[in-house]
């Protein structure tokens, strides 16, 4: 009889777990690729070119490549966080919007939401209402520019879904993913549920091939005809103390952990001063949601300097007198602020937001000047029942914004000559922060 030799069930199972392995990694490549984006960076003093498809699309609703390549860049800048073309975010679809509203209609709601519900325009307050009354910030837009997002609003909705350079509905989440809607998602989610099938799969074959194995061993035990090799192989053991002392593997176990450590530290050393998502309890339960948010009470009510001054003001005792001196008078909260005011001293509010003195910065510069609304820093403050750091407030993130938001040049003098050379130099490219010298050191350190 031939000589039977049993192989090691170690090779066998590391064989059929790579094999696996390969299978899951091309499906998973299949199912879930995507066409890949270009990121190219942002040069100071510029902002990114409109992609070729984005720049080639056809002039639709009388707007000229020049036009839908500068509103790709405005609608990026100022729509894409609560809008997306095909896909409902936090505003609705804007795919037909020049067909359901005449563009003399959108200007101005673009402009200031607020004022046209508050005029009670029927279409105004029905998209208020519907969108659970979520305040669509202001914008210091021009016509021009306005009617540029528009153009490109009209190029993006004349692709078809899944097009090259179309619009996919990348919504916002709570860090800095995205999750993309529509086939992309149907694709992660199919190839979750084929990856889990795999692995479940997988599990099952071993499982099997053990119960396989001690079977054979149970059979070729009661065999007779076995030589003296066949037993030796038979009835052979894995020593795992010899695994345990293996200098190799002693190794690649050290380098793993002393990798793990450095990346901690690393990222450790690089959160160090970042706090966001910092929620303090203060001394008084004070609600955004319930003034800002159903009450509409203005910002600038209560943070009296943030339009005039270069820090806002944290609101003093006289002011929420104004009201609490007739409402909810017996409120244990508001009965602080009287024994704060009996007392002449001031409530010990914790800051929350909070700037190293390296860095200048000045509220009215970008709230005054700039037209930024206080949502685009401080997110959904109408919202919050106790304030949290919603932005990172980086150096890197302030730079981000000043590199992509657009400046209001219009009816300026001062900027005449800044925009023909910026323009002769970056074409369609918007005259953004970063042009005027906003990413020069000397504006936030000296």
């Amino acid at each position: 009889m031939n000589s039977i030799r049993l192989r090691p069930l170690s090779r066998l199972f590391l064989a059929l777990f790579l094999t696996f392995a390969a299978v899951g990694n091309t499906s998973a490549q299949d199912v879930g690729a995507a066409p890949a984006v270009s990121k190219e960076g942002v040069a100071p003093g510029a902002t990114a070119a409109a992609t070729p498809a984005t720049a080639a699309a056809p002039a639709a609703g009388g707007g000229d490549a020049a036009a839908i390549a500068a509103g790709d860049a405005l609608f990026k800048g100022n729509c894409a966080q609560c809008h997306a073309i095909n896909d409902v975010v936090v505003g609705p679809a804007l795919k037909g919007i020049t067909k359901r509203r005449p563009v003399s209609w959108l200007i101005p709601w673009i402009k200031n939401s607020s004022k046209m519900v508050a005029s009670g325009d029927e279409y105004a307050v029905k998209i208020y209402n519907q969108y659970q009354k979520q305040q669509m910030p202001s914008f210091q837009l021009s016509d021009t520019e306005i009617t540029s997002i528009l153009a490109y609003v009209t190029a993006e909705e004349s692709k078809p879904a899944g097009a090259p350079g179309a619009d996919t509905g990348i919504k916002p989440t709570d860090g800095a993913n995205a999750a993309v809607d529509g086939t992309a998602g149907g694709d992660a989610k199919y190839m979750d549920i084929l990856l889990i099938v795999l692995v479940v799969v997988l599990i099952v074959l071993v499982v099997t091939l053990v119960i396989i194995a001690n079977i054979m061993k149970d059979v070729l035990r009661g065999r007779k005809d076995l030589d003296g090799r066949d037993v030796e192989v038979l009835e052979t053991r894995t020593d795992w103390t010899r695994l345990y002392k293996s200098p190799v593997l002693r190794g690649i176990a050290g380098v793993v952990f002393v990798l793990a450590v450095l990346y901690t530290s690393v990222q450790g050393a690089m959160g160090v001063g970042l706090q966001q998502g910092y929620q303090p309890t203060q001394p008084i339960a004070f609600s955004h949601k319930l003034h800002a948010g159903e009450n509409q009470i203005n910002c600038a009510y209560c943070h009296t300097s943030v339009y005039k001054s270069k820090s806002a003001n944290i609101p003093s005792a006289n002011i929420c007198m104004n009201c609490h001196s007739q409402i909810k008078t017996e409120s244990p909260e508001i009965k602080k602020i009287y024994r704060a005011i009996e007392r002449k001293q001031p409530i010990q509010w914790v800051r929350v937001h909070n700037l190293p003195d390296l860095a200048y910065f000045n509220h009215s510069q970008h709230t005054q000047v700039g037209g930024i609304e206080c949502q685009t820093c401080h997110g959904p403050i109408q919202n919050m029942e106790v304030v949290y750091q919603y932005s990172p407030l980086t150096m890197g993130w302030c730079i981000n914004c000043h590199r992509e938001t657009p400046l209001n040049t219009k009816g300026n003098g001062y900027y005449n000559n800044l925009v023909k050379l910026h323009d002769s130099a970056n074409g369609a490219a918007p005259f953004t922060v970063s042009s005027n010298g906003g990413t020069e050191c000397s504006k936030c350190h000296y």
